[in-house]
C-alpha cells in the first residue's frame, strides 16, 4: 500500500513495519437523518495537527509505536454493495498481513463490511459496540442495507450473545425486544464494561465506535445526536480498559463535522482515535 500524502499526526510509518493500518472509507449512502459523516476522515486528519502525539491518559505517545495511514478508499457514489465490497477487501489484505485495521468512517453500515473480512480470519469473533442507537433493525424504509440495520447484519452473521452493546439511548421497541434475546446490552451507561472486557478478555473482538454514544453537548458534530450521552473522560476511560480485550480490528465512525462549525467535535473524534491507536499499540 501506498502511504497517504496526509497523515493522521505520528501516523506515517512504513507500511511493513507497521501493527496498525489507518483507513478512511468516506461514504454516507444510507444515512436516515442528516448526511455529512463522508467528510469525518479527511476532516480528521487535517484536524489531528492541532492534537499533541502524547497521551497524558496513557502516558504513551504515537512516536512509540508503528502506524501505517494509507489515506481514504475511493468509493463510488450510489453502489452500497460495491462500496461495501470494496471496504471488505481492503480490510482482508491488512488482516492477511498479520496488521489491525482501523477503518475511519463514514457511516456505521461500514462496519459490516470490516466485520466480514475479520470472521474470514477469525471465526469466533466478538462485537463489541459503543453507540447511541441499537441498530438492530431488520430493515429502515425497505432497505436491509442500513447505518440503522448494521447490528442486526452482523447478528446473522455472528450469532447469539456475541454482540456487547453499550451507551444504547435510542431505538424502536421491536429493537429493544431483540436486543433481550440475542445481544448484551448495556442501556445509557458505560460503567458495566469491566464486566464485558472480564469476559471477552481471550476472545478475538472487533471493537466499533460510533461516536454519537457521546452526549451532543460533547459531541454534537453527527448525523443523529441523541441526549443523555456519556461523557469524554468515561469513553477514555472505556477505550484504555479495551488494552485488555485481544482486539483484531476496529472502527471509529459518524463524526459529520459540517454540523459543528467550531471544530470541537473533530477535535474529540481525534483525541478518541488517538486513545485507541495507543491502545492498540500497547
Amino acid at each position: 500500500m501506498n502511504k497517504n500524502i496526509q497523515t493522521f499526526i505520528g501516523c506515517d510509518s512504513e507500511y511493513f513495519e507497521s501493527d496498525i493500518v489507518i483507513f478512511g472509507a468516506p461514504f454516507d449512502g444510507t444515512t436516515s437523518f442528516k448526511s455529512g459523516a463522508r467528510f469525518g476522515p479527511s476532516a480528521i486528519r487535517n484536524d489531528s495537527f492541532g492534537i499533541e502525539t502524547y497521551s497524558p491518559y496513557q502516558e504513551k505517545d504515537l512516536s512509540d509505536i508503528k502506524v501505517f495511514d494509507s489515506g481514504d478508499l475511493e468509493l463510488p457514489f450510489g453502489n452500497t454493495k460495491k462500496v461495501l465490497e470494496i471496504v471488505e477487501k481492503h480490510t482482508e489484505q491488512i488482516l492477511a498481513d498479520e496488521k489491525i485495521p482501523v477503518m475511519i468512517g463514514g457511516e456505521h453500515l461500514l462496519t459490516l463490511a470490516s466485520v466480514l473480512a475479520t470472521i474470514k480470519k477469525h471465526p469466533d469473533l466478538h462485537i463489541v459496540h459503543l453507540d447511541a442507537h441499537t441498530d438492530l433493525r431488520d430493515e429502515y424504509i425497505g432497505e436491509k442495507l442500513s447505518h440503522s440495520t448494521v447490528m442486526r447484519r452482523i447478528w446473522e452473521k455472528v450469532g447469539d450473545d456475541k454482540i456487547y452493546q453499550h451507551g444504547i439511548r435510542s431505538g424502536e421497541r421491536e429493537e429493544f425486544e431483540f436486543a433481550k434475546k440475542h445481544t448484551i446490552m448495556q442501556k445509557f451507561a458505560l460503567d458495566k464494561f469491566e464486566k464485558t472486557v472480564e469476559i471477552l478478555k481471550d476472545k478475538p473482538v472487533y471493537l466499533s465506535l460510533d461516536l454519537d454514544v457521546l452526549d451532543p453537548s460533547i459531541f454534537c458534530g453527527t448525523g443523529t445526536p441523541e441526549a443523555g450521552g456519556v461523557d469524554f473522560l468515561q469513553l477514555i476511560d472505556v477505550i484504555i480498559k479495551s488494552k485488555e480485550l485481544n482486539i483484531v480490528a476496529c472502527d471509529i465512525n459518524e463524526l459529520a463535522p459540517n454540523y459543528d462549525q467550531s471544530g470541537v467535535s473533530t477535535m474529540v473524534a481525534c483525541k478518541a482515535l488517538r486513545e485507541i491507536l495507543l491502545t492498540l499499540g500497547g
